[in-house]
């Protein structure tokens, strides 16, 4: 009788084991880079063609840009990227990096993380022209 309980139980991990590979769960959670933040911005916005993409050093968060000004906030949400549109106000400098606010609390921050001012200039260069 112990043996059978064994071997189900063996058979209950293994089975979730593959549910969880199936899903992708506990994969890295980084953003690959800029390439799939934009696809994910231009697949989430509609109309919204990214121009230019950066992700942070840590992988966690992106922006992304379009050529009218649009901005994308990017983030890791489980397997997926959730992305949200905000406004330039919205983006600010801070010694670990650019910080988002996005001002959606389901959403909350997302911090870029040893990306300044200047490669926010990079990104949008004809939109931060003084």
């Amino acid at each position: 009788m112990n043996i059978y309980i064994v071997a189900g139980s063996l058979a209950a991990i293994l089975a979730l084991a593959g549910i969880a590979w199936f899903l992708r769960l506990g994969r890295d959670s980084r953003i690959e880079g800029p390439e799939a933040a934009a696809d994910a911005a231009d697949s989430a916005l509609p109309g919204f063609t990214t121009l230019n993409a950066v992700v942070g050093a840590d992988g966690h968060g992106a922006l992304a840009v379009t050529d009218d000004g649009r901005v994308a906030a990017i983030k890791r949400h489980g397997a997926r990227l959730a992305v949200r549109e905000v406004t330039w106000d919205a983006i600010r400098a801070t010694s670990a990096g650019m910080l988002v606010e996005t001002g959606d609390k389901r959403f909350g921050s997302v911090m870029i993380a040893n990306v300044d001012s200047l490669d926010i200039r990079r990104l949008a260069p004809r939109l931060t022209k003084v």
